[in-house]
């Protein structure tokens, strides 16, 4: 495992992060067990990072009882979130984080961040709240030490909000596909030229990086090193950069956490070849082409009022383009249910916009569902399934 220096409070931190978004689960329910041999395994290979938040569910709650149980908690870097959405009042701010704290069964967090911030004015909104001296208050407690935001908006409001406090890190959505998108490349160099370590979101794009691309863009890095996986080409075109700190992943099994962290202990900065430096050009250019909406399935749009599974939907339109129309099909009817007698189709979008509020990808979530209808949902699905549902044998 490779360590970087987190410059502001001279800790070591693992290159790979333990993103804790997206633990194994069994029937939408996390598998502590199989949550618990993974961070084992985790800590084993190095990793000594881990990032969770309020918002995901069952997460926080997962987490702790597993550091707790492995005698791991003073070992490693805890790194939690606070929904400031929910703060209409300095005390809901104590309320939440000392919720977390209980979740996590500690009584101090490494690493905690003002979650998905997507404006300055949102920041200033907490301000007023009294935010500042609650944090200058934590950390005299030593409840915090290092205090920073995520981060879903543009350069321009990135600037802004990292201008306007004493940050003492920052996290942002890069990868290969995003290098100019929300903070980018900009955003990253902007932060470490004042000494601020970066943790990396989404460096694979919410899994597509890895297990999503067209056979076009898979060709072009086999040319270049045929046995190595996609999600190792994605992680290495982040830990080639100087700047990277930290790059969470939300490693769901053994072999992506074995895979991940063989990658981890060879990436550093620099290791990119011109040969391999042409490969993601080509592979940007290919993906391109299929990648129609830019959804990482995050879920932060979900519940939606009718019961649509829209990351779901995305996943199946985007596959679509890149793998087929068929394929698409097929998960399409998969992700509304057709099999069964609840099913929840794309046409029954009312356009209420909910979803559209809460996406940190800022996408037009029901203007994007209308593609998906127009492309995977044929005028005659729903009377057919609305016959099959009445069928005997359906689920």
């Amino acid at each position: 495992m490779q360590y970087r220096e987190d410059k502001r409070s001279g800790n070591k931190l693992s290159v790979l992060g333990f993103g804790c978004m997206r633990f194994p689960n069994r029937m939408g329910v996390i598998d502590q067990e199989a949550t618990e041999r993974l961070i084992q395994q985790a800590y084993e290979q190095g990793v000594n990072y881990y990032d969770t938040a309020y918002a995901y569910t069952g997460s926080e709650e997962a987490l702790g009882k597993a550091l707790k149980k492995l005698g791991l908690r003073d070992r490693v870097h805890v790194a939690s979130k606070l929904p400031h959405s929910r703060c209409k009042s300095i005390d809901d701010v104590e309320r939440l984080f000392s919720t977390s704290l209980k979740r996590l069964q500690t009584s101090y967090l490494d690493y905690y961040l003002i979650h998905n911030i997507v404006d300055s004015v949102q920041w200033t909104h907490l301000v007023e709240l009294g935010m500042e001296d609650w944090i200058a208050r934590k950390k005299a407690e030593g409840a915090i030490r290092s205090i920073g935001f995520s981060f879903h908006g543009s350069f321009e409001e990135f600037k802004r909000t990292i201008d306007a406090y004493d940050w003492d890190f920052v996290q942002i959505q890069y990868n290969y596909m995003n290098e100019n998108y929300q903070a980018g490349r900009a955003g990253l160099r902007l932060a470490a030229s004042r000494g601020i370590p970066v943790i990396i979101m989404e460096p694979l794009l919410g899994g597509k990086l890895a297990t999503g691309l067209p056979e076009t863009a898979r060709k072009a890095f086999e040319l270049v090193e045929p046995d190595r996986h996609p999600a190792t080409w994605g992680l290495r075109w982040l830990w080639d950069q100087p700047e990277v700190t930290v790059v969470l992943s939300g490693m769901n099994a053994p072999a992506q956490m074995e895979g991940n962290c063989a990658a981890a202990d060879a990436a550093t900065p620099g290791c990119l070849s011109l040969d391999e430096r042409a490969a993601y050009e080509v592979v940007r250019e290919e993906f391109g082409k299929s990648y129609k909406v830019p959804c990482t399935g995050c879920n932060y749009c979900m519940p939606c009022p009718k019961g649509i599974s829209i990351p779901a939907c995305f996943a199946a339109y985007n596959t679509s383009y890149s793998i087929g129309l068929f394929t698409g099909m097929f998960g399409y009817l998969t992700s509304v249910g057709a099999a069964g007698k609840d099913y929840h189709l794309v046409s029954d979008c009312i356009e209420c916009g909910a979803c559209k509020k809460k996406c940190p990808q800022h996408i037009d979530i029901p203007e994007e569902l209308k593609a998906v209808r127009k492309r995977l949902e044929p005028p005659v699905l729903k009377p057919a399934l609305g016959v099959y549902s009445k069928l005997p044998f359906s689920l």
